[in-house]
């Protein structure tokens, strides 16, 4: 059986740990939290919606989706608040952070706050946005290498803010333990840095109604994932996963009966089965009010989203679309660089619309000068919590951008930490591209990064 290393972040999502990596996917202080301060917070979303019909969102490395479903609980929240007018909620999830800063100030006395990431939030764009906001077309191209993670996706609880009480991991690792226990540790896997807290807690914290994905979101997932991969139905790891006592505590029960429901539809009627398809039936089409809902929410009819279990540069190669944003969310270089050379990003930059965005976490030298000499315009993501720039924005429109790289950020581009990494082809191995970037680097007369940082801070 696929083995799952499963366990709860501090924001009651769940995150996942790599035996292979030997380390974690999600941030320990929280999966859905870092969704949402890596992409979504920073993506100027609402600023796109006052201005576009429609939304096409490319999510490479999807995982289990938590920015996709970030996208789509963001989308949810704002298009109800605004439906019923309540303009004066919505600081809680147009503001990042659930602050009594923020949330005592009424709406249009935070529209200058960077941490909205918008100049054009008032009542008036807010009602013209409600108007467009039923009909809204979102589609959503995710893709992943590892299926059985990718067909999770919508099975993991998702109504928690922290978690479990007397909560202990159902596997045993000296590591995640060691993360888990540390409350002064914010630990991002792609990343490798850990980030002291003087609040364990993160005194900013999201808006509960964001961390908390609804049923209905998960029930249009798995109903879109179904739809597009319906081997999903016949998948032995995936049933197995679901049903085991070991990992119960972390999967929506009642997705994992939905399962069974389609499971039902889908089966050869053999007498028995007919009987136990015709009580599911009655089941989810009467008796499931979040089923009904969820199909009759406008989302599920104007949202189009397609899985591909794919290397992403084979996929992008037979891919005619053009994308308003990119959630660029692999491992870093070290362990995955044929998502991080030049030659990919000349690929994505053909699929981005001119108004694009690139969003990645990375603040790597080497990974911003890729974007640079793919074409792109880059800028950098600031994050109130931690205080510090903490990703990059790639654009093909400078005046997206709204906090250019630094006279030191600039500098560093020009040491070997900037050297690139390359896959001309686009079909290199990763042992094959870190060894030939290796092979640039030692080779390089450039400046080392430690040499430049250490001239630097002596100047200071």
């Amino acid at each position: 059986m696929y083995k799952l290393y499963s366990y709860f972040t501090k924001d009651g999502s769940v995150g996942l740990f790599s035996p292979e990596d030997d380390d974690i996917y999600h941030s320990t202080y929280g999966a859905a939290s870092e969704a949402y301060e890596k992409f979504i917070f920073p993506a100027n979303i609402i600023d796109f919606l006052l201005t576009h019909d429609s939304i096409k969102i490319l999510d490479i490395c999807f995982g289990i989706g938590y920015n996709s479903k970030s996208f789509l609980n963001y989308f949810l929240n704002l298009k109800n608040e605004i439906s019923k007018k309540n303009f004066a909620n919505l600081t809680k999830i147009l503001s990042p952070y659930n602050d009594k800063i923020y949330t005592n100030n009424i709406l249009h006395d935070i529209t200058n706050n960077y941490t909205i990431y918008s100049d054009n939030i008032s009542e008036e764009n807010l009602i013209k946005l409600n108007e467009r906001l039923n009909n809204y077309k979102v589609y959503i191209k995710a893709i992943d290498t590892d299926k059985v993670l990718a067909y999770l996706s919508p099975f993991f609880v998702s109504d928690r803010t922290e978690p479990p009480k007397n909560y202990k991991l159902p596997f045993k690792n000296d590591k995640i333990s060691k993360f888990l226990s540390n409350q002064k540790c914010k630990q991002n896997s792609k990343t490798g840095n850990s980030i002291n807290s003087a609040d364990s807690d993160i005194s900013l914290k999201i808006s509960e109604s964001l961390i908390k994905y609804p049923v209905e979101l998960n029930i249009i997932l798995l109903d879109k994932i179904i739809r597009s991969n319906p081997d999903i139905l016949e998948n032995n790891d995936i049933a197995e996963l679901i049903s085991s006592k070991k990992y119960r505590q972390y999967f929506n029960g009642y997705i994992c009966r939905l399962l069974d429901f389609y499971k039902s539809r889908e089966c050869n009627y053999t007498p028995l089965r007919r009987i136990k398809a015709f009580l599911h039936n009655i089941y989810y089409n009467h008796l499931s009010k979040r089923y009904k809902r969820a199909l009759n929410e406008p989302l599920y009819k104007n949202f189009d989203f397609d899985l591909k279990i794919n290397d992403a540069r084979s996929e992008l190669l037979e891919d005619n679309n053009k994308y308003n944003f990119v959630f660029l969310d692999a491992f870093t270089p070290a362990k995955c660089p044929c998502l991080w050379t030049v030659d990919f990003f000349r690929l994505i930059f053909d699929h981005l619309e001119a108004d694009g965005m690139i969003l990645t976490y990375s603040n790597s030298a080497a990974i911003r000068n890729a974007f640079i000499e793919a074409g792109f315009c880059i800028g950098k993501i600031f994050n109130p919590v931690e205080n510090k720039f903490t990703g990059t924005i790639a654009v093909k429109n400078k005046t997206l951008i709204k906090h250019e790289l630094s006279e030191y950020d600039l500098g560093l581009l020009k040491t070997k930490s900037g050297i690139t990494y390359r896959d001309e082809n686009l079909n290199g191995q990763n042992e094959a591209i870190i060894a030939r970037h290796t092979e640039e680097v030692n080779s390089s007369t450039l400046i080392s990064s430690s040499k430049y940082i250490k001239q630097h801070k002596s100047k200071i």
